[in-house]
């Protein structure tokens, strides 16, 4: 995808608390796959962190303690673990175009899953943090997810095809971010599934008692 072909992009906020280090691990996983493909994002992503560098430089100096010295040279003479590289796993070839993220590298993937009539779901586990909720969602042209809204911060990277939520169109290389504010219905445009990778803190409260079930069931 081309980058000018890319319409929504995460706010100053997320890209910060990026640079900081302050994003749990799923929402910090699914902004990488977005920024990894967006040069757009890897600028202001390079502006705020030269911000926080300059932030740093102004600060008083903290007293060090009197060992200080020693305990970092012990921490560099220490024999380092350098853990084996581990590839993405399970996942089957992406439609044309397409391409799974960089930042996927190291997860394990499960195969894909029915959810509904013309709806899987994968779940992407993250070596060092086992609870982290991250999905795959594929969902083909046509379908669309029940109305819901949020009980907290749902993160979402669309891979391939698009959707609409009635807010506006979310096509490959779109990034969007949904909390308690948003009640939307994403429905997947016609020519193409949809597949996107989301991180889902707290849950999706849906209208009916159907899908509160299955998104339950789902761990949704």
């Amino acid at each position: 995808m081309s980058t000018a072909s890319i319409q929504h992009h995460p706010g100053d906020d997320l890209l910060l608390a990026l640079a900081a280090g302050q994003l749990p691990t799923a929402p910090a996983l699914v902004l990488s796959s977005h920024v990894e493909d967006c040069a757009h994002c890897q600028e202001q992503l390079r502006v705020l962190q030269a911000a926080g560098g300059a932030l740093l430089q102004e600060l008083a100096p903290a007293p060090l303690r009197d060992d200080a010295l020693a305990r970092a040279l012990q921490a560099i003479d220490a024999p380092q673990a350098v853990p084996a590289a581990v590839p993405v796993r399970g996942l089957p070839p992406l439609p044309a175009g397409a391409h799974w993220p960089r930042a996927l590298a190291g997860c394990r993937i499960t195969r894909w899953r029915w959810m509904a009539p013309g709806m899987r779901y994968a779940r992407v586990r993250v070596p060092h943090d086992p609870a982290a909720n991250v999905l795959l969602l594929r969902i083909a042209a046509g379908m669309y997810l029940a109305q819901h809204t949020h009980s907290d911060r749902e993160l979402t990277q669309v891979l391939h095809g698009s959707f609409h939520d009635g807010r506006a169109q979310f096509s490959a290389g779109d990034f969007d971010a949904a909390d308690t504010q948003v009640h939307h219905q994403p429905v997947v445009q016609a020519g193409s599934e949809c597949i996107c990778l989301a991180s889902i803190e707290g849950r999706l409260e849906f209208n009916g008692w159907f899908a509160r079930t299955l998104g339950s069931l789902v761990g949704i």
